[in-house]
């Protein structure tokens, strides 16, 4: 399955009660395939709040999203945690709500070994028939799933790709160790072109809620082959892909997408909002 070159990790919209606004999910869903043109949506992600989100909210979000997407783009369901026996749950609940595929954080807090890492994601993997995506993002976890792991990783079957936020010396020894038809993306906004240029296939992104169009320009540049014009998208991107993240993720792009006229509401604690400094300087990237 193609999840494309562009997924958007989606934030979890919520009223002034800090309950889920669902008809913004589905207004947001849309928004993202029609005026950002991600190609899939990554649902109840760490940018959709998923360590506060319960799981009866995760699998309506699963379920609602599936329909509103329509066919429209890939849905992948964010069902990794540091218990493999629930992630399991979760994963073969998304499985019968119709997602297309799964992202499968790294366990976080307990830090398992190498070994324990990869039995982690096999025993997910073979428990559902879909395909899915493991994640790598050793500044949340506190874990890296080594080059080796996932190359390791990537020769079962329905393991198809890694979303990584390690740098591009990972990244370069994935791509050219990992099974055949495993695909790599990025998950740092600003290592996009940088992850390109040595074999990754795209981005997992946060800022394409707000530029992904202009993100979508910038890679399909890269892949048509004009280097000059991708390097100039990219250094025009490049303030807002630094800039969305001078606070913990999802505050500032949701503090964005409000300020650019799409209210998604705040963010549940442990979570604040942005002070007054952070907010005008988000702004400030849009003027």
């Amino acid at each position: 399955m193609d999840f494309g070159r562009l997924i958007t990790a989606m934030v979890t919209p919520f009223d002034d009660q800090m309950q889920i606004d669902w008809n913004r999910v589905e207004e947001l869903i849309d928004y993202l395939i029609e005026e950002q043109q991600s190609d899939s949506l990554v649902i109840c992600g760490t940018t959709g709040e998923s360590p506060t989100l319960t799981e009866q909210e995760k699998l309506k979000l699963f379920e609602l999203s599936v329909k509103r997407a329509n066919g429209r783009c890939k849905i992948i369901a964010g069902t990794g945690s540091n218990d493999t026996a629930h992630s399991i749950h979760l994963s073969q609940m998304a499985e019968k709500l119709g997602v297309d595929g799964l992202l499968l954080v790294a366990p976080y807090y307990n830090r398992p070994s190498q070994e324990g890492l990869y039995q982690h994601f096999k025993a997910i993997a073979e428990s559902v028939s879909i395909p899915c995506i493991i994640y790598n993002v050793p500044g949340r976890t506190g874990v890296n799933i080594s080059a080796d792991t996932t190359i390791r990783l990537s020769h079962i079957p329905n393991i198809v790709a890694t979303k990584d936020c390690t740098d591009t010396n990972q990244l370069t020894r994935i791509v050219n160790g990992a099974a055949s038809g495993f695909v790599v993306y990025t998950g740092e906004d600003s290592l996009t072109l940088p992850a390109l240029s040595v074999g990754a296939y795209g981005i997992v992104s946060v800022v394409s809620h707000v530029v992904g169009k202009e993100l979508k320009a910038m890679i399909n540049a890269y892949v048509q082959g004009d280097v000059k014009k991708a390097a100039l998208l990219h250094g025009k991107l490049h303030p807002v892909m630094e800039g969305l993240f001078c606070a913990p993720n999802p505050v500032p792009v949701k503090y964005a997408l409000n300020v650019k006229g799409f209210p998604v509401g705040g963010v549940r604690l442990p979570l604040v909002s942005l002070t007054e400094e952070q907010g005008s300087f988000i702004k400030s990237l849009f003027n």
